[in-house]
């Protein structure tokens, strides 16, 4: 079994909605467990135009492989209507898979960790909110990685 985190994020349409049924499918995927899920944040863009996101992380238990649950994710986000336009666009649902262990990868499908995981806030403070003393593979531990975006714009909402 791995240890795999999931980042989601949302910012068209009913963004809330589009969380939880990703969430929904993320547990009804083979071979998984969803083991837990963040609290929702509310951040602004980066390197994007349109509304507020919301953003979450969940953490998963698995034995897929990591391309295999990469694939699993990407059909998730076409089913609730993902497109990719351009680069960054807004978007209805965006999984991103951040960690699967502490497996390094670079591939022309996959880079694990996420390449620019260490860069935003909107997916540190909810890995922080569940791993506080996760250590991200040629990174370093997640609370330090946080502290250098601290001036990215991020809320928690209420459950």
């Amino acid at each position: 079994m791995s240890l795999a985190h999931v980042g989601l994020g949302a910012n068209l349409g009913d963004a809330r909605a589009a969380l939880d049924a990703a969430l929904q499918a993320l547990a009804g995927l083979p071979r998984t467990q969803l083991l837990r899920c963040s609290s929702i944040y509310r951040s602004a863009p980066i390197d994007s135009s349109g509304p507020d996101y919301l953003n979450a992380v969940a953490e998963l238990q698995t034995t897929l492989a990591p391309l295999e649950l990469l694939r699993h994710l990407q059909a998730i986000e076409l089913g609730q209507g993902r497109e990719r336009p351009y680069r960054n666009a807004p978007r209805t649902l965006d999984l991103d898979l951040l960690l699967h262990d502490a497996l390094v990868l670079d591939s022309p499908e996959l880079t694990l960790p996420h390449p620019r995981l260490h860069e935003r806030a909107f997916v540190l403070l909810p890995l922080a909110e569940l791993a506080p003393q996760l250590q991200v593979p040629g990174r370093g531990p997640v609370a330090a990685l946080l502290e250098e975006v601290r001036d990215q714009r991020i809320e928690r909402l209420a459950t």
